[in-house]
């Protein structure tokens, strides 16, 4: 069944210049990129778009990163896409992603990992709704 997703290049990754080399990723691995924006994300963005992340502890530390800088923001497409694009992105931990996954190609830290997705389908369309009117 053909999904959509949220994904986001993360601003370490678009700072290290890696946004292409993941773009091309993306596509090789059969996604279709319906929408994509460089954007900078406002504090009240990312405190809306992490809003399930609020009462722990690393909140303010996501939200302060994830503002540092431009990210670019994407609505993905294909079959399986939630799965398919975590499957894609690695593990959290750079250290512990599978061997050319973005964030193990492109990751330097536990926080600063090149990129987010959705994790459930229903994430992902609240996350694109977030971002993307009608996506």
């Amino acid at each position: 069944m053909v999904e959509k997703t949220f994904a986001m290049i993360k601003p370490d990754a678009v700072a290290a210049k890696d946004s292409g080399k993941i773009l091309d990723l993306v596509e090789q691995n059969g996604f279709n990129i319906v929408r994509m924006h460089k954007v900078q994300l406002t504090k009240e963005g990312a405190q809306m778009l992490y809003a399930v992340h609020k009462e722990r502890p690393f909140f303010g530390e996501m939200v302060e990163f994830i503002t540092s800088g431009p990210i670019i923001i994407m609505a993905l497409e294909r079959e399986n896409a939630v799965q398919a694009w975590r499957d894609l992105m690695g593990a959290t931990d750079p250290k512990n992603s599978a061997a050319g996954t973005i964030r193990q190609l492109f990751g330097k830290s536990i926080g600063n990992n090149a990129a987010h997705g959705s994790d459930s389908i229903e994430n992902a369309q609240a996350e694109l709704n977030l971002f993307f009117a009608n996506a």
